[in-house]
């Protein structure tokens, strides 16, 4: 869908009017596109007391090819960087120009353990913020809280998600701001999420708290094809004819995986045309029938499946005094207790391998609630909880269990919104803008990557970190 104010103030004359009026201007956001370059630019390094994952950070920084700078608070990162074989220098506040614009700021706070030693924090990014260039990265690193040894370690540690979520608030033009805790010896396994966060497949994400824990396959990336990490697997998607389901599928496909997209029969040639372009298995099943568990094992039961991702989902939109019976239980069915249902199936015939995926489409509605929607948001923080259950359970299995919680994506859906609901939607975030459906899609495909192994049990917000639920 097209957003024409984005478009306007991003012309020539809209932009010089913006300027002239003091009206607000969002940034064109730069998304992941096969023939860029998906990592360039100049990043600095900063580090609180005894830094615990500069090493990591090196070993990225490396992988990726780019070039780095170290600020005054890590003075370890030059001797480090060296060692590495990697292009560095001196972040000198005073001759920032010299460098050009950085494209991302990287503080590794994992050895801060009492508040009072905070303040490098302040100074890396006092000193940094302005060098940032549009649409550049911001990535704080900790422990987990509730690991620390401490009550001042987990108060300091607690402070970085504040920090955080306000610098995606302050920095503004399309820059995001993400924090990573990373658990005691999960130290190796954070390179997917880092690619992630410091690439532009995250250009609607921000704010977000992502955690990253120990879990088996975590360090056996060393043959990993980055270009095509799902070489091999399969991932089933549900909802998948059109719209968000549509992008996930061919995002998930584009990384390598054979994608089995799953639709109601009366979509049935929407999800063929969808799955012929990629290449991929249409299989036309109603997902609340009772049958279809049973359906969907059977044909899944041969070869059987890595990655399972439920998007399918319905609104049935009114005040609960209004509603009926029947829209209340078409939406909890469909986008909750089917879920439950297939999955169950799945995981019982073992058709669900060891190692696998499952990652659900929640909602902002289900972490703040909507006026209008108790259904929905009902079935959204149902799988909320779904994932949060379910993660213990199955972590002996090696398979983790994740959901995206998307805020305004521009699609066919929101485009029936009057408008000026669609413009609040649009504009009450930090990037002033509503997201796509490849920002849904490219989310997924980190939550499904075999790098993200020690991510499980998380909701991750794509609403360009919106107001409502922040």
């Amino acid at each position: 869908m097209n957003d024409s104010y984005l478009n306007f103030v991003n012309s020539p004359f809209g932009a010089r009017l913006a300027r002239s009026l003091g009206l607000p201007k969002p940034e064109v956001l730069h998304r992941y596109r096969a023939d860029r370059p998906e990592f360039d630019g100049l990043i600095a390094i900063g580090a609180g007391r005894e830094p615990h994952l500069l090493d990591a950070l090196a070993n990225l920084v490396a992988s990726v090819g780019m070039t780095s700078v170290a600020h005054e608070s890590a003075g370890l990162w030059v001797p480090l960087a060296n060692r590495h074989g990697l292009m560095t220098g001196r972040f000198e506040p005073a001759e920032s120009g010299s460098h050009g614009k950085l494209t991302a700021l990287l503080f590794d706070a994992s050895g801060i353990e009492d508040s009072s030693q905070l303040e490098p924090l302040h100074g890396f990014f006092h000193d940094t913020l302005r060098s940032l260039g549009k649409c550049g990265r911001i990535i704080v690193l900790g422990r987990p809280p509730e690991t620390c040894a401490t009550p001042r370690q987990w108060t300091a540690q607690r402070a970085l998600e504040g920090l955080t979520r306000s610098l995606g608030k302050e920095a503004r033009r399309g820059i995001t701001a993400n924090l990573v805790y990373v658990e005691q010896g999960a130290e190796n396994g954070i390179e997917a999420t880092l690619r992630f966060f410091l690439s532009p497949r995250s250009a609607y994400v921000s704010g977000q708290v992502v955690r990253v824990g120990v879990r088996a396959g975590a360090d056996a990336l060393q043959a990993l094809d980055w270009n095509q990490p799902l070489a091999g697997r399969r991932a089933v998607v549900t909802g998948a004819a059109r719209g968000i389901g549509a992008s996930i599928a061919s995002v998930l496909a584009a990384e390598g995986a054979h994608v089995i997209g799953i639709d109601i029969p009366s979509a049935r040639e929407a999800l063929d045309s969808t799955m012929r372009q990629l290449n991929g298995t249409a299989l036309a099943f109603d997902i609340a029938a009772p049958e279809a568990p049973a359906q969907i094992a059977a044909a899944l039961d041969e070869q059987g499946v890595d990655i399972v991702v439920h998007n399918a989902g319905i609104t049935k939109d009114k005040t609960i005094a209004k509603m009926t019976d029947a829209a209340w239980q078409s939406v909890i069915d469909i986008n909750l207790s089917a879920q439950e249902r297939i999955d169950d199936a799945l995981l019982a015939a073992g058709i669900l391998r060891d190692g696998g995926r499952i990652i659900g489409v929640s909602s902002i509605s289900g972490i703040a609630g909507n006026l209008g929607q108790t259904n929905y948001a009902a079935s959204k923080a149902g799988v909320i909880g779904r994932v949060q259950s379910m993660a213990p359970h199955l972590r002996a299995r090696g398979i983790t269990i994740n959901a995206v919680a998307p805020g305004f994506i521009e699609t066919q859906m929101t485009a029936k919104i009057p408008l000026t609901i669609r413009e609040a939607g649009r504009r009450m975030n930090s990037m002033s803008q509503g997201g796509q459906p490849v920002d849904v899609a490219q989310t997924i495909a980190w939550l499904a990557h075999p790098g993200s192994a020690g991510v499980s049990g998380q909701i991750v917000r794509v609403c360009g970190q919106s107001l409502i639920g922040a």
